[in-house]
């Protein structure tokens, strides 16, 4: 069984100290790396290990691996060699922990750590797909078991709070109670329903809390069974053997409403944790599980699954692009937003590229398809933001610190408070002070203070075009004290265009160029055609001369275009006003295209790379930040200046190779500090790596997006705001729960200790303390759930 990177989920999550554990034991495993728990969506992720040495650590640490268990039909298994290959292929596989496949049945099971899709692929490019899902784990709502626990507690509690409190608020009923079912019998009711309480739907605290704490690794669960049982014990013995303690009272109601309360906050919590992933969901949700596919002449629905490279595909007005594909046929406005983060729909005719979940408005296309599965740029986008969703931030190590010593230093004050209001008040008194500190103490909304923002917030950027690769650029963009720019394909549109035009009849003149140019393949001939759109069709005798132009008779006219030697070599005088127009081109970097007709120079055409929509407006956007702007280009430096000076850009580097990039980031960096480089091409890879925080634009090829930290589904400037917005909204999200989860404890637990009742402040009690507990971690959920509504500029 080989070594590689894991993900899978992980019971018994409950606070930051459960995390540090779990860490810990991966992380001693030998070989380990890249280990992260992430008490968000619980979950673990390693690298270097196998599958058994990671289940094995986890379960002696009291976190054990959740496991799949998956029961699939394999239509072609047909013979003993067949059972062979399929449990090779299965046990190939590094996720797999085991696998049998059985011929009568023509069935396979297996146990998987994490998703079984891994294993489903790999049956499949072995000759055995897997025909359907017969028995998968059953997928349930984490919310639902602990609602049912919450019920069960409250209605338990519910009398057990009536017959203790009731008889301090309401007047006269302590009497009543006396003179009825009498004290003892109300204390024995008291007792029983409140062990019901502590052994039924409060069982999982003792049952996790109390290992911990025999194996010197407390966590929440731990202070909870301190604190419900202290309070239960010290009950128990004032009412079954009232001569061993000192008499004090009896605080069942304390213990049952603390885990009452606590499972409230839980259910709560999870609740709200059940919308951090709604980014992912929605996304996986874009793909439509059919297709219309060309089957023998003419379409047919079939699983989506069962769409393959090469496939003719329709797609009808209103419906999704089912895969990654190339319009063959008909034209329509295609909504991208779901993915490119951009409103406006595109417009996709032949040869165009359209990707799956992409929504078709008002045409039909048929497409070829390109990219399927997992090789789809929204599965790519899916796999980016869930690793994404993952990372883990330099300000959580911080975090982690402190939670590590947090638990034993709350048992530490607990039992200081308890000895000091037991030696100075009285037995009664310490009880309820040991129990409130041990109560009130919440590492839980440490532990989620990072991670929920984390993945609410990289969930978020994605639904807005922005994918972080790497979850820690979400800090380091917003360190970054310069954001340089490559120009080509950026900042430009990266294709040549007609700028300008220069002559008498300017149109007329760029119809007869583009008659001449449409029998030419070169950049400039293409964007002289686009420019026109009607091109005549009457054209004889096209002949290119290499690096001077080309020529041809169109519509009866001999017309000539390229440059001055092209016009003085077939006898034509160029004229000094379109001279004069093409070196005022020249200064801004453009190409001067000169066009004769029938031996007269009748003006020329400026081509140049157009500056994209919006870059002026981003980069004064990213300058009202207080950051600086840079652009880094190989082109020439006299078009680098130009577009520069034209969208206000101070800094500017040119002519530069691949290399002399990084060097430039180098020099920035040294001058203003972190640097983030915005690129796309092959030559922008070095720099992307370069720079402190890497962002590919869309279109950017395969290195480059792998290089960078940032993939911006949108071609446009504007995504970089997306980015930086997306990426402020949550590091300020992260320093609130930060601040709220410290802050929480800081003050209330010198409060429960009861550190202000000698200067007539107040003492929190334990029910009020479970309250506020439990309420904490629910604020910094809901806090984090925010973000759903951030970075859109």
């Amino acid at each position: 069984m080989t070594a590689t990177s894991l993900s899978f989920g992980v019971s018994g999550l409950n606070c930051a100290s459960c995390v540090g554990r779990a860490e810990a034991a991966l992380q001693a495993v030998p070989g380990a790396r890249d280990v992260r728990v992430n008490l968000a969506d619980h979950t673990a992720r390693i690298a270097g290990v196998s599958p058994d040495a990671a289940l094995r650590a986890l379960d002696a640490a009291g976190y054990p691996a959740k496991v799949t268990q998956v029961r699939w039909e394999i239509p072609n298994m047909s013979c003993a060699s067949c059972v062979a290959r399929i449990e090779a292929a299965a046990l190939a596989q590094p996720a797999v922990l085991k696998a049998e496949a059985r011929l009568p049945t023509h069935e396979v099971f297996a146990d998987v750590l994490g998703d079984p899709d891994g294993l489903r692929a790999a049956l499949a490019a072995a000759g055995y797909p897997p025909r359907q899902t017969v028995q998968d784990a059953p997928a349930t709502d984490p919310a639902q078991p602990l609602l049912n626990r919450f019920l069960i507690a409250a209605a338990l509690t519910l009398p057990v709070f009536v017959l203790e409190m009731g008889s301090h608020m309401i007047p006269g009923m302590h009497h009543w109670i006396a003179a009825t079912i009498g004290m003892s019998n109300s204390h024995a009711i008291q007792l029983g329903l409140t062990a019901l309480v502590l052994a039924g739907p409060g069982a999982g605290f003792f049952q996790r809390g109390v290992p911990g704490l025999l194996k010197a690794r407390p966590d929440m669960d731990a202070l909870v069974a301190l604190g419900a049982g202290a309070a239960f014990l010290f009950s128990a013995l004032a009412v079954l053997a009232p001569g061993v303690l000192p008499p004090a009272g009896v605080y069942f109601e304390a213990a049952a409403v603390i885990v009452t309360l606590i499972l409230m906050g839980r259910w709560l919590e999870a609740r709200a944790k059940g919308h951090t992933g709604d980014a992912v969901r929605r996304l996986l949700g874009l793909r439509p599980d059919t297709a219309e596919v060309e089957r023998n002449g003419h379409f047919e629905t079939v699983a989506q699954a069962d769409v393959g490279v090469g496939d003719i595909l329709r797609a009808r007005p209103g419906g999704r692009i089912a895969v990654d594909g190339e319009v063959t046929g008909g034209e329509t406005y295609v909504d991208e937003a779901m993915l490119t983060g951009e409103p406006i729909p595109v417009l996709k005719r032949s040869g165009d590229a359209v990707s799956a979940g992409t929504l078709t408005t008002t045409g039909t296309l048929t497409y070829r398809a390109t990219h399927v599965g997992r090789d789809t740029v929204l599965a790519r986008i899916t796999a980016l933001t869930e690793a994404a969703q993952a990372a883990r931030l330099p300000v959580e190590a911080l975090v982690n610190r402190i939670t590590a010593w947090f638990v034993p230093t709350v048992l530490v004050i607990a039992t200081l408070a308890f000895v000091t209001w037991w030696a100075l008040v009285g037995l009664g008194p310490a009880v309820v002070a040991g129990v409130s500190v041990l109560i009130i103490a919440c590492p839980c909304a440490m532990g989620l203070a990072t991670p929920m923002s984390i993945m609410v917030g990289t969930g978020r950027a994605a639904e807005l075009g922005v994918l972080f690769h790497k979850g820690a650029a979400l800090q380091r963009l917003q360190d970054a004290a310069v954001i340089a720019f490559d120009k080509t394909g950026t900042l430009t549109l990266g294709a040549p265009a007609v700028a300008d035009m220069a002559g008498k009849d300017t149109d007329l003149m760029l119809r007869l160029a583009a008659g001449v140019e449409q029998h030419s393949e070169h950049p400039i001939a293409r964007a002289i055609t686009a420019a026109a759109g009607d091109v005549p069709s009457d054209v004889t005798g096209f002949e290119a001369v290499l690096g001077l132009g080309a020529r041809a008779v169109v519509e009866g006219k001999d017309v000539i275009i390229g440059n001055v030697a092209m016009l003085e070599q077939s006898g034509v005088v160029p004229s000094p006003d379109w001279i004069a127009r093409a070196d005022a081109w020249s200064m801004t970097g453009a190409t001067a295209i000169h066009v004769a007709v029938d031996t007269t120079h009748v003006g020329a055409i400026a081509i140049s790379d157009q500056i994209r929509t919006g870059a002026a407006d981003t980069v004064a956007q990213i300058k009202a930040t207080g950051r600086a702007v840079a652009m880094i280009s190989g082109d020439a430096q006299i078009t680098a200046e130009h577009v520069a000076q034209s969208l206000g850009i101070d800094h500017v580097v040119a002519g530069v190779r691949p290399d002399g990039k990084v060097a430039a980031l180098e020099a920035l960096r040294a001058a203003h500090g972190p640097v983030a480089f915005v690129g796309d091409g092959i030559n922008d890879a070095p720099a992307l790596a370069a720079a402190d925080v890497g962002l590919a634009v869309n279109g950017a090829n395969d290195a480059a997006i792998e290089a960078a930290d940032v993939v911006m589904m949108s071609p446009e400037p504007g995504a970089v705001l997306r980015a930086l917005s997306i990426s402020a909204d949550t590091l300020r999200n992260i320093r609130q729960n930060l601040v709220w989860a410290f802050g929480y404890n800081a003050l209330l637990i010198p409060v429960a200790a009861g550190v202000l009742v000698p200067f007539g402040g107040p003492q929190l009690s334990p029910p009020l303390a479970a309250l506020a507990m439990a309420l904490s971690s629910v604020f910094v959920v809901t806090n984090a759930l925010r973000l759903r509504g951030k970075g859109r500029t």
